[in-house]
């Protein structure tokens, strides 16, 4: 293993984070515009989940935490700690879920958790923001147990221009300081930061358009995993384990 690999960005946390105050008030609205796509991360990541009897959940970054409906839906004794780093979002998600438990991150480089607090990791659309990519999957190493399983999203590098495309026209809240990344280069972080790699899937294929064409754009794309079709997917899921 490498150490000294580094995919560390020329942004800041302080900077990501002031991109979602500034969004943080037509974050939903701008969301419900797509809900089944925007939904669809959750309705995966369950899937993969696994959920035990006694989950306890790290949801990072959590914006208005609706991954917190889904996971409580799924099991109902589940302990969830929504973590965001803008203020403004956890009173979004306040105002629509009054008895979640937040927690405010100050940068994704250091978590303000114990060593093994959690059994299940949810990432969605996260990786591609932080500063020290790196830094950040070995805080989420350092705070799971030995028996975790993180379920990661993120938009592959193809996805850069249908992104620009569709905020040149449609608007929307942005998505602020980020780099999609490859999928050998989540692959290439997982493997420097002690997670073992369970399943990459890219999904996603048409977020927009007819119902019944994304459906088969879907179908599509789930029989041709593991080809360059997938990587088009604009949400690749990754689920891992510690090592």
């Amino acid at each position: 293993m490498n150490n000294n690999i580094n995919f560390s960005n020329s942004w800041s946390d302080n900077d990501v984070e002031a991109h979602w105050d500034n969004v943080a008030h037509i974050y939903v609205q701008e969301n419900n515009k797509v809900k089944e796509t925007h939904d669809q991360r959750f309705r995966e990541t369950i899937q993969h989940l696994r959920l035990p009897d006694d989950a306890r959940v790290l949801n990072i970054t959590s914006r208005d935490a609706e991954a917190d409906d889904y996971v409580k839906l799924a099991n109902p004794k589940a302990v969830v700690v929504n973590a965001e780093i803008s203020a403004g979002l956890m009173q979004v998600a306040e105002k629509l879920r009054p008895n979640i438990q937040q927690v405010k991150l100050a940068n994704y480089s250091v978590l303000p958790f114990y060593d093994g607090e959690f059994n299940r990791i949810i990432s969605l659309e996260t990786l591609e923001h932080v500063s020290e990519p790196i830094q950040f999957l070995r805080e989420l190493h350092r705070v799971s147990t030995p028996d975790a399983r993180m379920v990661l999203s993120c938009p592959p590098a193809t996805s850069e221009p249908a992104y620009r495309i569709y905020t040149a026209i449609f608007g929307g809240h942005g998505e602020g300081p980020h780099r999609f990344l490859h999928s050998r280069e989540v692959k290439a972080m997982f493997e420097h930061t002690g997670w073992k790699l369970l399943l990459h899937k890219g999904t996603v294929l048409l977020p927009v358009g007819p119902r019944n064409l994304k459906m088969a754009a879907e179908r599509l794309i789930e029989k041709m995993q593991g080809t360059f079709i997938a990587e088009l997917g604009i949400r690749q899921f990754y689920v891992c384990e510690k090592y």
